[in-house]
């Protein structure tokens, strides 16, 4: 198979895209350098694409592999053959290899195997070419009679034969492929309850039917997990008699022969015992690969959107995490997160000492100057949030208080990472601590925290473990790199998922910090013990020095590009001065300007005819077949100037690109253009909701059939994926994605059951 070639079909990419991405992840490059730093060669792919096309390339490099060890095994038996290792060679999936190795493959002892033990495999044969049509099948089996070999009966011969014949039909690849096709294409999926009478989460399944080809992936999921509850049992239906009549047409060719009875309870038997349960599990986990899959993809891109809300930044905030018996656990930050005070109050039940609380709560704020209250969304979340609200009025200072996901807060709260960094500080005051700077910081805070553990997802528990940790710690890894990293003050739980670090090389770079102090270049890396030039070279873009010795450092351009950089800011006649000073902010302008006076002394040398012709060109493009004229866009202009500049400073479009959007803006933080938290002074109850109400929300979770949205009382209300629009939505992630803002109109409240159905219809 030619790789390079399938993957640029499958991708819809060009073959140098293709073979350039190969090979620079051959090398050891990883995604987010690849996909920041090396644009000119994989044509702009995004670390998305970058992502999936590697998970492809291996699946594809697993599939050769298998094919040259099928090949191998088969060969070593002396049973290989031209036409099979044509078969082998042109599979385009695992499936169909191992299909067609299953009549090679070294078995456990079956009844096939015991019986050709037992000699009856010439009998199977017979049976098998149907050529016999005189005598009887007595005639044919009473030679195999063996008592030695425990062969006591014509039947005892007959029931060997059959079942080897059994097997060799569940083991034929092409009947193995159709069957499995039928299967999806008309098999329907059946659960019923194992208990009738209880009542559980699964109801609606108690008695359910959907087709195989159309039932979505998150019924599957919830299907499994009945099952494994065992609350459900569930089953594929299929045609089974359409199959056996098809077996039949490709096995019997003589239906005049005295072996085709025998033969026919064989091709019945082998489907019923061997083909069918087999074929079932794979359809079934054929469903479940691909339900997770799915379900990883939401996961991964809701716990992005989660990692990149933007950090409330130079805030005090006063951040709790609420309970009931045990007490509302507060902790106060200063603007960058460093724990100044902490203590509990018991506001809720059985306490309910909230008086009391809300003095100790207004002492703090004036002590410590607060401007924002962040309260977890966990047990006593509202109830916590009633009393907050209350206390707010009383007091004369503005202060705005926000629902954080406190999601994880407990697995941080007891790692061994919380105990490094609070040693002195109680288990239950560490959460409080990791709810207030999530609000700061949501990406610094939640990368300590198994991503699996963040709550963003469906089913999370019943995934592939590995493939779900293996898709967040790249999402992870790609918001980090996104953001760039303050070189220091990052910890080691968020520096080693930079680009080129490694968990070991983190703590290196933070011991060098603690005993040389700060850096103040990117250079000091190479100094980091086990930091070598190809780590350097993974990790330097994306590391920053606020106010060190060059300015670049505190940008996402790279070392390896600093002298163009600067010979591109000189060119324009600027400083790194003027870096400092902000005024690069209007580079894009300087561009223009720059190519404009240059054609103007080019226009000096050619002749009044071409001058006239290249102002032509400037201002007006030729569009459509109608070859109407209209002005050239700013856009287009300043693209045309920039492709100039490339060729002149001997650099790609796209580096070069980015490199002017680095200098525009040094330090840019891509956060910022995402929705910023709800701040909220007031509180909403259950009882005050009405139908037709709109209210503004915060999407809290995207699932495959809509999506939650914190609406401001104890529970977050669902759009149902009918609700998000007045157009078809075939994937909600499509309309809303984690930590948006929304308008919300309520269509149905069940107070009692606690939920609360919501639109975004006409709003």
């Amino acid at each position: 198979m030619n790789i390079v070639a399938k993957l640029a079909e499958e991708f819809s990419l060009k073959k140098y895209q293709v073979e350039n991405t190969i090979k620079l992840i051959d090398e050891g490059n990883t995604i987010p350098f690849i996909a920041r730093y090396r644009k000119e060669q994989t044509g702009e792919l995004s670390d998305v694409i970058l992502r999936e096309l590697n998970d492809r390339l291996t699946y594809l490099r697993n599939l050769e592999s298998r094919k040259e060890e099928v090949i191998r095994l088969i060969d070593e038996q002396g049973k290989l053959t031209e036409e099979l290792k044509k078969e082998i060679l042109s599979a385009t999936v695992l499936q169909r290899v191992e299909d067609l190795y299953r009549p090679y493959k070294k078995k456990k002892r079956t009844r096939g195997t015991k019986a050709k033990e037992k000699g009856l495999e010439p009998l199977a044969e017979i049976i098998m070419k149907q050529e016999t049509t005189t005598g009887t099948i007595e005639e044919v089996a009473k030679p195999f009679i063996n008592e030695e070999k425990e062969v006591l009966t014509v039947e005892d011969a007959l029931q060997g034969a059959k079942d080897i014949i059994a097997e060799i039909i569940s083991d034929n690849a092409e009947y193995r492929k159709r069957i499995r096709s039928v299967y999806f294409d008309k098999g329907i999926i059946q659960t019923k309850a194992v208990d009738e009478e209880e009542v559980t989460v699964y109801e609606m399944y108690y008695d359910y039917t959907e087709p195989v080809n159309k039932i979505a992936n998150h019924r599957i999921l919830a299907i499994n997990r009945g099952e494994k509850e065992k609350k459900l049992r569930v089953k594929v239906v299929t045609p089974d008699e359409e199959i056996i009549e098809y077996l039949k047409g490709q096995v019997v060719e003589n239906s005049q022969a005295i072996t085709t009875e025998h033969l026919i309870e064989a091709i019945e038997d082998s489907y019923k015992r061997l083909i069918a349960p087999s074929i079932e599990r794979e359809v079934r986990s054929t469903l479940t690969e691909r339900a997770e899959e799915e379900a990883i993809k939401v996961f991964a891109s809701n716990t992005k959107k989660l990692l990149m809300i933007p950090p409330v930044e130079d805030v005090r905030v006063l951040a709790i995490d609420p309970s009931y018996r045990t007490g509302c656990k507060l902790a106060v930050l200063d603007d960058t997160g460093k724990l100044l005070d902490y203590t509990t109050i018991y506001p809720n039940e059985p306490q309910n000492e909230v008086e009391k609380s809300k003095e100790t709560m207004k002492e703090l704020i004036e002590k410590y100057d607060i401007d924002m209250i962040s309260i977890g969304n966990g047990t006593a979340s509202r109830e916590t949030e009633l009393i907050v609200a209350d206390m707010l009025k009383e007091i004369d200072k503005e202060v705005y208080y926000t629902i954080v996901s406190e999601a994880g807060a407990s697995v941080y709260s007891a790692s061994k990472l919380a105990a490094e960094e609070y040693p002195d500080v109680n288990v239950s005051i560490r959460g409080a601590i990791s709810i207030g700077r999530r609000l700061q910081d949501p990406l610094a805070e939640l990368v300590k925290i198994d991503p699996k553990s963040i709550g963003v997802g469906q089913y999370q528990h019943d995934l592939n473990q590995k493939r779900l940790g293996e898709a967040l710690n790249g999402v992870v890894e790609d918001c980090v790199n996104s953001v760039g990293v303050d070189l220091n003050t990052a910890t080691p739980s968020l520096l080693h998922y930079v680009s080129g670090i490694t968990p070991s090389i983190a703590k290196n770079i933070v011991a060098y910090r603690e005993e040389n102090g700060k850096f103040t270049n990117r250079n000091q890396l190479k100094e980091v013990k086990r930091l070598g030039d190809k780590s350097f070279e993974q990790c330097a873009g994306f590391l920053r020095i606020r106010d060190g010795e060059n300015l670049l450092d505190n940008t996402a351009v790279h070392p390896e590009s600093y002298d163009i950089t600067m010979k591109l800011i000189e060119k324009l006649g600027f400083t790194k001065e003027d870096i400092r000073q902000g005024k690069l902010k209007n580079i894009e302008q300087r561009i223009l300007e720059y190519e404009i006076e240059e054609d103007r002394e080019e226009a000096v040398d050619n002749s009044f005819n071409k001058t006239l012709k290249s102002l032509e060109e400037l201002s007006k493009v030729k569009i459509g077949h109608n070859k109407k004229n209209r002005k050239v866009s700013r856009t287009e202009k300043l693209e045309k100037r920039i492709a100039k500049l490339s060729e002149q400073l001997e650099v790609g479009v796209p580096t070069l690109r980015d490199i002017i959007q680095e200098l525009k803006k040094p330090g840019r933080d891509p956060r910022e253009e995402m929705p910023k938290p709800i701040f909220r002074s007031d509180v909403l109850k259950m009882e005050d909701l009405r139908p037709n109400m709109v209210l503004t929300g915060t999407v809290r979770n995207v699932v495959d059939f809509g999506a939650f949205v914190d609406i401001g009382v104890k529970q977050d209300g669902l759009v149902h994926i009918s609700e998000m629009s007045d157009r078809f939505v075939k994937n909600p992630m499509d309309i809303v994605s984690v930590g948006d803002i929304v308008n919300v109109r309520i269509i149905d409240l069940d107070i009692e059951r606690g939920r609360i159905s919501l639109s975004m219809k006409q709003v």
